[in-house]
């Protein structure tokens, strides 16, 4: 009899996407592959582009787009480990896609089981001593996570974690230029919004009393027309 544990491997082994073509290469997971625009992948995810989240426009436009596999094909898989996806944009490229796997299909699982199976794809990793950001641009605080397994080379990295506040794992994967332009121009949207930030308030509270001014214009208008002594 084979245990449940080795079912549940073979089931993690199984979906994804082995194939001999696209072994090692690092670019891609599943159908999706770095450079992809925002129109591409939300296709393949069945999704609309206009689903995505604007994070910065300025200096460069960073969006990001979740997808939840099974409720957006509208049958939950009762066997594909993953629960979810963020995928990272920018400038209209994919740069970076990050997965976290479903605790009741990983449950069991050893780190050395997840690194097998995702060694079958990807080749021989490395155990580095490190920590990655698994949380998205849109928080405002970074959640870092110790790396136990990464894939690399010379332009995109994958990287297997598990979360440190939940027993689940997760997975990124990114293009090393792309993820250096998505982080620079994210500080400097933010270096710049905390510039403006003083003068837009003056411009929130300016357009505050011109608002509240019209609309007592406006009842008075209203009220001394139907005034009766």
């Amino acid at each position: 009899m084979i245990s449940t544990r080795i079912l549940m491997l073979l089931s993690f082994w199984a979906v994804l996407p082995v194939t001999l073509i696209c072994a090692q290469d690092l670019s891609k997971y599943r159908d999706f592959q770095l450079g992809m625009s925002l129109p591409a992948v939300a296709e393949k995810a069945g999704m609309q582009p206009a689903q995505a989240r604007l994070i910065h426009e300025r200096p460069a436009v960073i969006q990001e787009l979740k997808w939840q596999p099974g409720v957006t094909l509208g049958s939950p898989s009762s066997t594909d480990p993953v629960k979810e996806i963020l995928f990272g944009f920018y400038n209209n490229q994919l740069y970076r896609i990050v997965i976290n796997y479903d605790q009741g299909n990983t449950e069991g699982l050893t780190d050395r089981d997840l690194i097998e199976g995702i060694s079958a794809q990807y080749g021989k990793p490395t155990t580095p001593v490190a920590q990655i950001i698994s949380s998205p641009l849109s928080q405002v605080y970074g959640d870092s996570e110790k790396v136990i397994a990464r894939w690399q080379d010379s332009q995109n990295s994958l990287n297997l974690f598990r979360f440190s506040y939940k027993s689940t794992y997760g997975m990124i994967v990114f293009s090393k230029h792309l993820d250096i332009l998505a982080k620079s121009a994210t500080a400097e949207s933010i270096r710049l919004n905390d510039l403006e930030a003083p003068q837009r308030e003056i411009e929130r509270q300016r357009k505050q009393v011109e608002e509240k001014f019209a609309a007592g214009q406006k009842a008075r208008a209203a009220n001394k027309a139907n005034f009766r002594p």
